[in-house]
């Protein structure tokens, strides 16, 4: 008899306990998908499919933590845009369509010359028209790596075209794997990611 009574009192305990979990299973807040969308749209200042802006919207079958906080959004990084929640530590990748936004992620401009020379290498070069191709596919190319202060080059071949502020694939040769650089100008591309360069 007592062994019956404990059943029936663990039989008591889970279906108390089953409708509770439920309950907090089905109040669980995911993020607004279409909150990002628009958050990255303001971001990069370009609607979805347009040059600079999303390329399409954020995966919906995507389940993030909702944040308790504004997401943040940063880029153009290397083609897309970096959304993600601090907080919660979650962060996903919006690729961004190739056109106006790419040249806001190029180099970055110098307010002072270095050293006192009139320019340096690293300071943004005169303004090409917009869509003008000034690296084509085969031309050998100087990948650059570096600040004021240091520089790195090696010669390399550019794998694909690029205009000014694109990211393209460059190489050392045919069997070597291919690095991401962004063209900063006719025969120039360097690494990105360098905090001032």
């Amino acid at each position: 008899m007592l062994r019956f009574s404990s059943l029936l009192l663990a039989a008591v305990a889970l279906t108390g306990v089953s409708p509770a979990l439920a309950q907090a299973q089905g109040s669980q807040k995911f993020e607004n998908l279409d909150r990002i969308d628009s958050l990255v749209a303001m971001t990069v200042g370009a609607n979805l499919g347009e040059p600079g802006g999303p390329a399409a919207q954020v995966d919906r079958r995507l389940r993030l933590a909702a944040c308790p906080t504004t997401p943040s959004v940063e880029g153009p990084v290397f083609g897309a845009a970096m959304v993600q929640c601090a907080a919660l530590g979650w962060r996903i990748r919006v690729p961004l369509v190739a056109g106006a936004s790419a040249a806001a992620s190029g180099p970055v401009p110098r307010a002072a010359p270095a050293y006192g020379s009139a320019a340096n290498r690293f300071t943004r070069p005169t303004q090409v028209a917009a869509k003008e191709t000034v690296v084509r596919k085969g031309d050998p190319v100087q990948l650059m790596a570096g600040n004021d202060v240091f520089s790195v080059s090696r010669m390399m071949v550019a794998d694909e075209d690029g205009a000014l502020g694109e990211t393209i694939r460059v190489r050392e040769d045919k069997k070597s794997a291919p690095i991401f650089a962004q063209v900063v100008q006719m025969g120039v591309v360097r690494i990105p990611g360098f905090n001032d360069f």
